[in-house]
């Protein structure tokens, strides 16, 4: 079926094919084109242009009415899969306790793993994908979603099922991660953990996209970290890691050794992590909705962009340090605390995003031939508009692979 798209005021992320993430000074650019029209065949876009070519016949057609048009959010870091709730622990925060003394006190990633422990897989399921229609009402089309709470072999596993069932049942492009080693399960050593980790790792490839690991203070070493990353190639599954949130860990340069996909977090990071990245396929994420719970430094991402890297910013959506999946308020984060441009916020929560999932070549941007992944805003939107009115609403309608959501 053809849908076009008419009377749009303005097309913007259009990306030539073949670009797969904006680095440096061109994450500051974004290509629009205004009054224009876009055709969606089959689920992807087909063609697109200004008032000036004649617009192609459609089965359907979605008067935009002069708004914005623009590439739904990628979100390439989340913990969506968890049961419960950990408001309990909101009220730790607010009375002064840090995230390491939560989790001392056996809060924190422990008390999800033994909620998600008692939770049937049917209810972790709907609990799930309540959380995932969320982010797609506000806009997401992509959605990294990792293990990590279940912390045995058979509660991992249960995770990557659910995670399995997700990337069945919802329209939005969904990729697993395999992060059995978020912290120490209960009734291991350290040392045993990490070596039950190791030989989840077959089972794990069976439903997982990616392998990841709380390379931090601690949690996990880099020695640790070198021999899951490795196990995990060995199933086939590219690395990912969480590094540098609460101290300068190494995890960045042993992420980039093992050629990982993204270096996540970056909180406590510096000149010796850009000049590990530089030159590198591994994409640089910050995740301001968690700095800004916990109140800790964002990072210092500006410094990377200016170094020529590129950077992504993702939602971090967990239940104990990021309880919000919504990427419009992570671009205004990335504009109003980190002091991002609208445009490089915009850049590193669609493309470069879709690249730190390694999804760029399918969504994350126009370009003809990717999902009709799309953002259609009322009248009067705009990229600087949307960040600094962080909370009005302002999306008339989502539509995934080009259907209405």
């Amino acid at each position: 079926m053809k849908r076009l798209f008419t009377h749009i005021g303005t097309i913007a992320g259009i990306v030539p094919a073949g670009v797969l993430r904006k680095e440096g000074a061109a994450m500051d650019e974004v290509t629009a084109l205004a009054d224009a029209w876009l055709l969606v065949d089959e689920g992807c876009i087909a063609a697109f242009g200004d008032a000036a070519t004649p617009a192609p016949a459609a089965d359907e057609v979605v008067d935009c009415e002069g708004g914005l048009l623009m590439p739904a959010f990628c979100d390439s870091h989340t913990h969506i899969v968890y049961a419960g709730c950990r408001d309990g622990e909101f009220l730790d925060k607010i009375n002064g306790l840090s995230y390491e003394q939560i989790a001392a006190r056996g809060g924190g990633i422990l008390n999800s793993a033994d909620l998600l422990h008692q939770t049937s897989e049917e209810d972790l399921f709907r609990q799930s994908m309540e959380r995932v229609d969320e982010m797609i009402a506000q806009g997401t089309g992509a959605i990294e979603i990792k293990s990590g709470y279940g912390l045995n072999p058979v509660d991992e596993l249960k995770m990557l099922r659910v995670i399995d069932r997700i990337k069945a049942a919802s329209p939005a492009l969904i990729r697993s991660t395999f992060l059995g080693a978020h912290a120490v399960g209960r009734g291991y050593t350290h040392e045993d953990y990490v070596a039950a980790v190791c030989r989840m790792m077959p089972d794990a490839a069976h439903y997982a996209d990616f392998v990841d690991i709380f390379c931090e203070q601690g949690f996990f070493t880099v020695e640790d970290a070198a021999r899951v990353l490795e196990a995990g190639l060995r199933a086939g599954l590219r690395p990912k890691i969480h590094a540098n949130q609460l101290a300068v860990s190494g995890g960045v340069q042993v992420g980039a050794k093992f050629g990982a996909l993204s270096v996540d977090h970056l909180e406590q990071s510096g000149a010796a992590e850009i000049e590990a990245l530089q030159g590198t396929a591994t994409m640089p994420t910050f995740l301001p909705g968690s700095a800004f719970f916990l109140r800790i430094p964002d990072g210092p991402a500006k410094d990377y962009i200016a170094a020529g890297l590129g950077v992504a910013l993702a939602s971090d959506y967990n239940p104990g340090s990021s309880p919000s999946g919504d990427m419009r308020f992570i671009w205004a984060l990335g504009c109003i605390r980190m002091r991002f441009t609208p445009n490089q916020a915009f850049n590193a929560i669609t493309l470069n995003s879709a690249y730190a999932m390694g999804v760029s070549d399918r969504c994350g941007s126009i370009t003809v031939g990717k999902r009709a992944d799309l953002i259609l805003t009322r009248p009067g939107w705009n990229l600087t508009k949307i960040p600094y009115l962080h909370h009005s609403p302002f999306i008339r309608q989502v539509y995934l692979q080009g259907k209405a959501v």
